[in-house]
C-alpha cells in the first residue's frame, strides 16, 4: 500500500519533470522560444527533480522527508517566479531583465545567428489559454502542487 508520503514524494518528482517536459515540448515542438524569465522558472524544477531522485535512495525516513519538502520548496520557487513573470506579461509590473534571444553557432556564423535569432520578449505572452499564459499556468501548477506536497507531508504522521 502506498502511503501519503510516498504519493507526496512521487508528486515532488513527477510534477517538475512533467512541467519541464511541457516547457521543452513547447520550445522544440511548438516553436515557443523561452525568454530569460522563462529560463529562470526551469532551474528550480531541475533542482526539484534532482532532490526528489536523491530522496528515493535515502533510507533514513526523517532525512527523506526533509528532502521531499526541499523539493516542494524548489517547485514553489519556480511557481513564484512564474507568478512574477505572469505579472510582467499582464503589465502589472515591470520586469527585471532585458529580453534575450536564442543564439547558436560559432565563428563566421555567429553574426548571422545573432541577426537571425528570434527576439523573445519577457513582457509578451507568446501563448495563452483562457487568458492565462504559460507563466501563469506554471504559477498555478507549481505553487499549488508544492502546497499540496507540503500538506501531504505535514498531515502524514508515519514519519
Amino acid at each position: 500500500m502506498t502511503s501519503k508520503f510516498d504519493k507526496a514524494h512521487w508528486l515532488a518528482f513527477l510534477l517538475p519533470a512533467a512541467l519541464l517536459g511541457g516547457a521543452y515540448g513547447s520550445q522544440y515542438i511548438g516553436g515557443l522560444y523561452p525568454c530569460e524569465i522563462c529560463w529562470w522558472q526551469r532551474y528550480p524544477h531541475f533542482a526539484a527533480v534532482a532532490i526528489a531522485l536523491v530522496a528515493f535512495g535515502v533510507g533514513n525516513p526523517g532525512f527523506r522527508k526533509m528532502l521531499v519538502a526541499l523539493a516542494a520548496l524548489a517547485i514553489a520557487t519556480s511557481g513564484i517566479i512564474g507568478g512574477f513573470h505572469a505579472g510582467v506579461e499582464y503589465g502589472y509590473w515591470e520586469g527585471l531583465t532585458a529580453c534575450t534571444a536564442t543564439i547558436s553557432g560559432t565563428g563566421d556564423d555567429l553574426l548571422k545567428s545573432i541577426m537571425n535569432a528570434p527576439l523573445v520578449r519577457c513582457d509578451v505572452a507568446p501563448w495563452t489559454l483562457f487568458g492565462i499564459s504559460l507563466a501563469g499556468y506554471n504559477f498555478l501548477l507549481s505553487f499549488g502542487g508544492a502546497m499540496l506536497i507540503l500538506a501531504m507531508i505535514w498531515r502524514n504522521k508515519e514519519i
